[in-house]
C-alpha cells in the first residue's frame, strides 16, 4: 500500500460514501467499465461531467473495487455489482495507480513541484512494492513501471481524476499545460503495462488531429454520449426512492419532492432521461431544507468573466434565459486548451460544460431555481451587464410600486426598459414582453415563488407571484399587446384566474394576504406602456 499505488484512500472514500443515508448504488458503472475494456477493447475512457455530478465518487467506487489496498468485499457485497460474477473476478485483483491532480503541494511554487511530486511519489511506491526490481526513484515513472512489467508481466489500471485541474492552476503556463498532456502521453500511451485507464474531469480531450497527444482515449460527455450516462447525477426513480428514505427517516420533513424538482432537476443525459445535482439534492435531504448549494469558485467565475467581456452578445439571451426561454446555439468543441471564448456559442458551450447551463434540442437554458438565483445575482451586482443591471436593480422599486398600485411609476420603470436600444423591447412576441416583465420584477424572486402561464382556473395567466410569507399580497400578472390593461384585467377575472388562492377545486388557501389582479399593455401605435392594479 502506498500514496499512490494499491493507495487505501479510494476505499476508504467509497466505504464512507456507500454507508450513508442518502446513497444511490451505481456500482453498475463496474460492469460497464470492465465490459468496455475487455470486451470492446476500450483500455482508454474519459468521462466528462461538470462539478458535483459524482465523478470523485465513482472514480474512488473504481479504485475501491479493482485495487489491492484492502479486501473491500464488504462493502459491495449487497450492491448490485455483486450479482455480477464476471465482475467479481476482479475484486481487488489490480495494482491501481490512483491519482487525483486537483491536489497541490504545500507551496504553489511551480509546475515542476506539481508533477514531480506525483512523479516522486509514484516512484517511491513501486520502490516500496517491488524492492529488487532496480526501481530508479529519480528516473521516470513509465521507465520504471516498464522495468517492472519486464521482469514481472505485471501491469497495472489507472484511475486518473480531475484530470484537467491543471488548466485553472494560475502557476501552471500555456506551455506547461502541453508539457502535462506530453506527461500523460508518455506514462499512458503505447504502454504494454497499461490494462486500463479510467479517467475524469469537467473538461473534455482537446483533440488537434490524428497526432493528439491522448488519442487513445475514447471520450464520454453528458451531452453526447450516451454510455455510462446514468451513473452521473440522479435519475427520477433515484430520486423518488431517496425521497421515500427522506420521509421514513426525517422526524419534520420540510423538502418536498415537487420542490427537489423545481430546485435541482433541469439536466439531460444523452438520450433525453431527466437529471438532478446529486450533490445539492443529497444537501438538502441531509439538512431538511431547500436552499442553493452551489459554490462558484475557480473555473465558474472565469465563465462569468467571458460573459461580462462579451456583453453585446449575450446580454439580451441572458434576458430571455432567466425568463426561462431557451436560446438557440450550436454547441461548440470546448476543450481543455480553449480557455479563450469569443463567440456567443463558445460561451454557452462552456457554461454547459460547467453545468451552468444545460443544452435540449438545440437550445441552452438554465436549468432550474438553485442556478436561476447564480444568474439573478450576475445580473443585479455586474454593472458592466449595462441596461440589465440597471433595470435589475429598479425590479425592487417596480415591485414596492405594484403593491401600493403606483400604476405611474410601474409605466415609468417599463418605459425606461423599453428606451433601450436592445431588440428585445421590440415586443415582436409576447415571449419578449413576459422576458422584459420578468426582468423587471427579477427582485420578487427574493420574496415570490414565480411561475408562468400557470394553470388557473378556466385559463391560462403569463405571471403567478406566489408569496413566501403567508401574509403578503399575491399577484396574477396578465400581458397585453396592442390592447389595453382593463382587458387583461377582464380576463383574469372571467378565467377565474385567482381561484389559485381561494381554496376551491379541491385546494387548501393558505395565503392570507391580498390577491391583486396587475394588466400591463403595450401599444405598438403609441409606443406607451398602461399599468392597472385591482384588488379581487
Amino acid at each position: 500500500m502506498g500514496r499512490y499505488l494499491n493507495s487505501m484512500v479510494p476505499f476508504e472514500a467509497w466505504k464512507q460514501i456507500a454507508g450513508m443515508r442518502f446513497f444511490v448504488d451505481k456500482t453498475q458503472l463496474l460492469e460497464d467499465v470492465l465490459n468496455a475494456a475487455e470486451i470492446d477493447g476500450q483500455k482508454f475512457l474519459c468521462i466528462t461531467r461538470p462539478r458535483r455530478f459524482g465523478k470523485s465518487v465513482m472514480a474512488n467506487m473504481v479504485g475501491a473495487f479493482l485495487g489491492k489496498a484492502t479486501d473491500s468485499g464488504s462493502v459491495f457485497f449487497d450492491l448490485a455489482v455483486a450479482k455480477n460474477e464476471s465482475c467479481k473476478r476482479h475484486l481487488n485483483q489490480h495494482n491501481v495507480i490512483f491519482v487525483d491532480f486537483s491536489r497541490v503541494p504545500r507551496e504553489q511554487g511551480s509546475y515542476e513541484q506539481y508533477i514531480d511530486r506525483v512523479q516522486d511519489g509514484i516512484n517511491q511506491d513501486l520502490e516500496e512494492a517491488y524492492p529488487g526490481i532496480g526501481i530508479n526513484v529519480s528516473g521516470t515513472v513509465w521507465d520504471n513501471l516498464l522495468t517492472i512489467f519486464e521482469k514481472t508481466k505485471e501491469r497495472f489500471t489507472f484511475v486518473i481524476d480531475e484530470w484537467d485541474a491543471v488548466f485553472h492552476m494560475s502557476f501552471v503556463s500555456k506551455a506547461q499545460q502541453q508539457a502535462y498532456l506530453s506527461f500523460l502521453k508518455n506514462l499512458l500511451k503505447d504502454q504494454v503495462y497499461v490494462e486500463l485507464t479510467y479517467m475524469t474531469g469537467v473538461l473534455p480531450i482537446a483533440k488537434y488531429s490524428s497526432g493528439s497527444e491522448l488519442n487513445m482515449f475514447v471520450e464520454y460527455d453528458m451531452t453526447v454520449m450516451e454510455r455510462f450516462s446514468n451513473y452521473f447525477g440522479f435519475t427520477e426513480g433515484e430520486i423518488d426512492r431517496l425521497f421515500d428514505i427522506y420521509l421514513k427517516t426525517t422526524k419534520t420533513p420540510k423538502v418536498t419532492r415537487a420542490n427537489l424538482r423545481l430546485w435541482y432537476d433541469g439536466y439531460y443525459t444523452a438520450a433525453g432521461e431527466r437529471l438532478y445535482n446529486p450533490r445539492s439534492v443529497v444537501c438538502a435531504l441531509a439538512n431538511n431544507q431547500l436552499a442553493n448549494y452551489w459554490t462558484r469558485s475557480g473555473p465558474y467565475d472565469e465563465i462569468f468573466f467571458y460573459v461580462k467581456n462579451n456583453i453585446d452578445d449575450v446580454r439580451d439571451d441572458l434576458v430571455l434565459m432567466t425568463a426561462g426561454e431557451g436560446v438557440e446555439t450550436e454547441l461548440q468543441n470546448y476543450a481543455a486548451v480553449s480557455m479563450e471564448l469569443n463567440t456567443k456559442d463558445e460561451i454557452y458551450s462552456a457554461m454547459v460544460t460547467y453545468g451552468l447551463l444545460t443544452y435540449v434540442d438545440g437550445e441552452v437554458f438554465i436549468p432550474n431555481k438553485e442556478l436561476m438565483d447564480k444568474f439573478q445575482e450576475l445580473l443585479m451586482n455586474k454593472e458592466s451587464m449595462g441596461y440589465v443591471y440597471r433595470l435589475a436593480n429598479e425590479s425592487k422599486r417596480m415591485l414596492a410600486a405594484t403593491l401600493c398600485g403606483d400604476t405611474d411609476t410601474m409605466a415609468e420603470i417599463l418605459e425606461f426598459a423599453h428606451n433601450t436600444e436592445s431588440p428585445i423591447f421590440a415586443y415582436n412576441s409576447e415571449i419578449e414582453l413576459s422576458a422584459v416583465v420578468n426582468l423587471v420584477y427579477l427582485a420578487a424572486r427574493d420574496k415570490y415563488r414565480i411561475e408562468r402561464e400557470d394553470k388557473a382556473g378556466k385559463g391560462y395567466v403569463d405571471f403567478i407571484f406566489y408569496p413566501k410569507r403567508k401574509t403578503a399580497d399575491a399577484l396574477i400578472i396578465e400581458l397585453k399587446v396592442d390592447s389595453t390593461p382593463d382587458d387583461a384585467i377582464r380576463q383574469i377575472k372571467d378565467k377565474d384566474y385567482a381561484l389559485k388562492f381561494r381554496g376551491k377545486l379541491g385546494e387548501k388557501q393558505t395565503d392570507t394576504g391580498r390577491v391583486l389582479a396587475v394588466g400591463i399593455s403595450y401599444s405598438k401605435k403609441t409606443k406607451r406602456h398602461s399599468c392597472k392594479v385591482e384588488v379581487l
